[in-house]
C-alpha cells in the first residue's frame, strides 16, 4: 500500500468509475447495457469503471438520464477524486531542499504561527503546504526568484547578509497583520505633521499605553502602525507601503532601549515627510542619502539642532544636567542620553537615566 508523506494512502483515493459501478451493481446492469443506453462506447465506459479515464461532461449528462442522478453529482465526484489525486502528487513531489527551507526558517515561522498566521501543523511536509499556501507560492524556490526578480527596488546592505526566504516571510507576516487592521481616515501628511507633538507626548507614557495612543494618533491621519520581531537574514529598520487610500508603518523591534524605538520612530516618520515612499518602501540598514536625511528628520524633531549643539558645547554630562536638558526640551532622559551616547560613542554616559521596553507580547 502506497503512503503519501503525510499519512494518508492512495489506494483510499476513490475513482468516480467505483461508483458507476455500485449503481450498475444496484440496477442489476451489465456495462454492455451501460454503453447502449449512454450512448459511449463499451470500450469508453470499460475504462471509466476501471479509474483509467474520468467522467467527462457529457458523459455526466448521459449518467444523469440513466440512473436519475443529477450531472453536478457525477461531476463533483470527478473534481474531487482529480483534487485529491492532485494533493497526492504534491505532497510527494516536495523533497528535502523544501523541507529544509521551512526548517531553516523555524524562529521565523514560529512567530508567524504565533500570530495566527499559518496553522500549527506537525509535520515537515504539512508545513511546507502551509508555507506555500502563506507565501502564495506553488513551490518555495520560486520565493528567491520572486525576491531576485524585485532586488532592484530594495536598497539592499551590502554590509549585513539578507536571506531571501526569511525576507520574504517577514514581509508577509507585515502585509497579513496589516489586513487585520481596518482604519477609516486616508492618509494625510499634513495631519502627520499637525500630530508630532502629540506623537512626542507619548514618549512619556509606559510602552503598552504608548502604543495604543500611537494607533489612535496615526489611524487619524491615515496610517497603520505596527510593531513586528526582527530576524537574522533581514536587516530592515523598517517597512512602509502604501495600500490604496492607507500607508502601512511597521516598526521592527531592535533591542530594548527606549531610545532606540522612539529615534527609529521618527526616522521612519522621517521617510514619510520627505516622501521617499512610492509604493512599496523596505528600509534596510545601509548608509544613503535618504537615510542620512530621515536620521537628521529624527534627530531635530526629537530635540532642537541647536540647542543641542548649544548643550553639547557646555560639555556637562551629568544626570542633573541630562535631567534639566530634556525638560526643556520636552523630551524624556532617556531621549537626550541615546544622543549623547551615539554622538559621543559613550554608552556609559547617563546610564541611570535609560529605560528598557520589554516586548514580550509583540
Amino acid at each position: 500500500m502506497e503512503e503519501e508523506k503525510n499519512g494518508l494512502y492512495l489506494e483510499f483515493i476513490v475513482h468516480p468509475g467505483e461508483t458507476i459501478k455500485e449503481f450498475l451493481e444496484e440496477n442489476n446492469m451489465k456495462q454492455e447495457e451501460l454503453a447502449i443506453r449512454t450512448g459511449f462506447s463499451p470500450k469508453h465506459i470499460s475504462e471509466v469503471i476501471n479509474g483509467i479515464k474520468g467522467i467527462s461532461t457529457k458523459l455526466a449528462k448521459s449518467l444523469e438520464y440513466v440512473f436519475n442522478v443529477p450531472t453536478s453529482f457525477w461531476l463533483n465526484l470527478q473534481s474531487n477524486y482529480d483534487e485529491q489525486i492532485e494533493k497526492y502528487k504534491d505532497e510527494n513531489s516536495i523533497d528535502e531542499s523544501e523541507i529544509q527551507i521551512v526548517k531553516s526558517n523555524k524562529k521565523i515561522i514560529d512567530y508567524a504561527k504565533k500570530l495566527n498566521l499559518v496553522n500549527d501543523v506537525k509535520t515537515d511536509v504539512g508545513l511546507v503546504i502551509e508555507m506555500r499556501k502563506f507565501c502564495r507560492v506553488k513551490d518555495l524556490f520560486f520565493i528567491d526568484v520572486l525576491q531576485s526578480k524585485h532586488a532592484m527596488a530594495y536598497r539592499k546592505s551590502t554590509k549585513v547578509s539578507t536571506n531571501n526566504y526569511t525576507l520574504y516571510i517577514w514581509l508577509k507576516i507585515c502585509e497579513e497583520l496589516a489586513k487585520n487592521v481596518k482604519i477609516e481616515n486616508e492618509y494625510n501628511e499634513e495631519k502627520l505633521r499637525q500630530n508630532i507633538s502629540n506623537i512626542k507626548k507619548c514618549m512619556f507614557l509606559e510602552i503598552n499605553e504608548a502604543l495604543i495612543k500611537l494607533k489612535e494618533i496615526f489611524s487619524k491621519c491615515g496610517i497603520v502602525i505596527q510593531i513586528v520581531e526582527n530576524f537574522k537574514g533581514v536587516p530592515i529598520q523598517g517597512f512602509i507601503k502604501k495600500e490604496k487610500n492607507k500607508v502601512i508603518l511597521t516598526m521592527t523591534i531592535r533591542g530594548a532601549s527606549a531610545d532606540i524605538f522612539w529615534f527609529s520612530l521618527f526616522h521612519e516618520i522621517g521617510h514619510l515627510v520627505n516622501k521617499d515612499i512610492d509604493s512599496n518602501f523596505i528600509d534596510f540598514e545601509v548608509d544613503s542619502d535618504k537615510e542620512v536625511e530621515a536620521d537628521n528628520y529624527a534627530k531635530d524633531t526629537l530635540i532642537s539642532k541647536n540647542d543641542f549643539e548649544n548643550f553639547y558645547k557646555i560639555g556637562d554630562f551629568s544626570d542633573k544636567a541630562i535631567i534639566e536638558f530634556a525638560k526643556a526640551e520636552n523630551v524624556p532622559p532617556f531621549i537626550v542620553v541615546g544622543r549623547l551616547n551615539k554622538e559621543k560613542n559613550n554608552y556609559q554616559i547617563g546610564n541611570k537615566l535609560k529605560i528598557k521596553y520589554s516586548w514580550n507580547n509583540y
